[in-house]
């Protein structure tokens, strides 16, 4: 008689349909062990409906619910998993390793790949292997890898690393070089999550398939969010699941919440070291201006200055580790110097000739080295005492990037274009062709994307492994003015930029008209800076001589609370 598909889990009759497709039974009559039994028809039809069922039952296994979810697919007239598959779960947790592997011929023709077989035969014996050598039955486990693993001829290499732990003394020596958990359910239970991945989900379904479902939605949710950017821990105890994921742009640095006014000229670069507890900022009045960052009100406070750079302070870089600063002046400055932030002190002062125009560098990235260049054709590569290592002729540099191999340098040049520059064979190579200047440019964490600011067209975003331009962010007004935009917030998905009408623009990386438009500044913002340890503070440089601090308006609340000012928010944001 054909079985229906309403067998539970110790049910072994089955037609071939059931076991590859049917989940659910429609019949009334089954034979268990020969006798024949009714069953309540199941009015579960839909297979939307079977499957959520089957994950439910799932996650109340998982919570140890065993009774309720047999009784959710006793009366929904489901299976959780297929009997075949249900065994030889049982068998893998129990460590019954022969009826396993029996279990193994029966699920054979389940599998969608029929060469899946000997892989997860492999892993069985695996398993075997160590626990036999952890029990220390040592002849076992050899006799388990001269005559069962080694015949599969599979993994030659494992099997030669699995021999090597022969020499193994105690079983905690065993656990540490094979990095393996050790016998019990914790290690089984890795094991059969390996082993789920060869089944298809109709005949198991994957290791805590519902929480997976319900995490992937939220994350999408979060990345679909315009103003996420908080740095909880990616798993679904920190949310709610009986509402949708929002934030609001209260969460977000739209407002003021402190002015720095300590520079008596233009600011014209501002940067957060790369910890994020310090802040540097260069102005025309010919100083730089280090500031500290507290861990818990998020206030600066002055920390020193670094005085006598004339022409003033156009560009600035922190060392990896943020024990140096270099300082570029504009365009007429031939001088870099080379701060040590933490004792104060000058490491050099770099003149490799008076003719030169140094107005930008970056850091390699182990810190020992560095370049530098202008546009009237200087570009070197240099150590930390100003030592001239290599040099390439005629580059005409805008700004530059060193890439984390430790070889390849980025440098926009007066072509409209920004080239890779390889000072160890002295190659070079295109990148992207621009139509305008590229007045500044950054790269991202990952270094593949690089954003530009150009000459009249604004803030780009160009995907330079692909080299195509991915997107052109609305909104900000750029004429001929150097202007520094920023990747920033968490996991790097906004962009910040300032612009020639005061303003500070944010967009998110996947949207091109602002999601923020923040007013305060009076004149050109230079240059932005967003916080790489604190997501929730931004920096803005502007030549009204100032330096702006963003943050979330509930802060900026909170800040003049504290002070017995006023909570009214002024209409920073747009």
């Amino acid at each position: 008689m054909q079985a229906s598909n309403g067998c539970h889990n110790g049910e072994t009759a089955s037609t071939s349909n059931d076991l590859q497709n049917g989940t659910c039974s429609f019949e009334d009559n089954v034979e268990i062990n020969g006798d024949v039994h009714k069953t309540i028809s199941s009015k579960i039809r839909s297979q939307t409906d079977q499957d959520i069922i089957r994950l439910i039952g799932q996650h109340l296994r998982g919570l140890g619910l065993n009774r309720t979810a047999e009784q959710l697919m006793k009366e929904s007239g489901c299976r959780l998993d297929h009997p075949s598959a249900a065994k030889f779960q049982t068998h893998v947790m129990e460590g019954d390793w022969s009826k396993a592997e029996t279990d193994l011929g029966d699920l054979k023709l389940l599998l969608e790949n029929e060469h899946s077989l000997i892989e997860m035969k492999f892993l069985l014996l695996e398993q075997k292997y160590l626990e036999l050598l952890e029990d220390g039955h040592v002849l076992e486990a050899l006799q388990c890898l001269r005559h069962e693993l080694t015949p599969l001829k599979f993994n030659t290499n494992r099997v030669h690393e699995l021999s090597s732990y022969m020499m193994c003394s105690t079983g905690e020596e065993l656990r540490r070089m094979s990095k393996w958990d050790g016998k019990g359910t914790h290690s089984r239970q890795k094991l059969m999550e390996k082993l789920q991945g060869f089944l298809p989900p109709s005949v198991m379904l994957p290791p805590r398939r519902l929480q997976t479902l319900l995490h992937q939605a939220v994350e999408l949710q979060k990345d679909r969010c315009p103003y996420h950017n908080t740095k909880a821990e990616s798993n679904l105890e920190n949310v709610s699941l009986l509402i949708d994921h929002t934030c609001t742009k209260e969460q977000f640095p739209c407002e003021t919440v402190q002015v720095l006014k300590e520079h008596c000229d233009e600011v014209w670069f501002c940067r957060f070291s790369n910890d994020g507890k310090k802040l540097a900022t260069g102005s025309k009045d010919t100083t730089v201006i280090i500031w500290d960052i507290n861990p818990e009100s998020l206030e600066l406070t002055h920390r020193r200055t670094f005085e006598g750079h004339p022409g003033g302070v156009s560009f600035l870089a922190w060392s990896p580790d943020d024990t140096y600063l270099i300082a570029c002046g504009p365009d007429d400055s031939a001088d870099l110097w080379i701060w040590n932030v933490e004792t104060g002190g000058l490491k050099i002062k770099m003149n490799h000739a008076p003719e030169d125009s140094i107005t930008t560098c970056a850091w390699h990235d182990d810190g020992k080295k560095f370049v530098c260049g202008g546009t009237r054709g200087q570009f070197y590569q240099c150590d930390l005492d100003g030592n001239v290592l290599d040099s390439w002729e005629g580059v005409r540099v805008q700004c530059l990037w060193c890439r984390k191999d430790g070889r390849t340098v980025l440098a926009a040049d007066t072509h409209h274009r920004i080239r890779g520059y390889n000072f160890d064979d002295l190659s070079d190579f295109n990148i992207l062709q621009e139509g305008h200047s590229v007045m500044s440019f950054t790269c991202d964490d990952s270094g593949r994307m690089a954003l530009l600011n150009v000459a009249t067209q604004g803030v780009h975003l160009w995907d330079i492994e692909d080299r195509v331009l991915v997107r052109k962010f609305q909104g900000v007004t750029q004429g001929y003015y150097t202007i520094h935009s920023c990747f920033g917030g968490v996991n790097q998905v906004f962009i910040a930029s300032g612009s020639e009408d005061n303003k500070v623009y944010i967009w998110h990386m996947k949207r091109e008209m602002p999601i923020a438009v923040l007013l305060g500044h009076t004149r050109t913002v230079n240059c932005v800076s967003w916080n790489s340890a604190y997501p929730s503070m931004l920096a803005s440089a502007s030549d009204d001589g100032t330096v702006r601090i963003w943050g979330p308006a509930e802060r900026y609340r909170s800040n003049n609370k504290d002070k017995g000012q006023s909570t009214s928010i002024s209409n920073t944001n747009v």
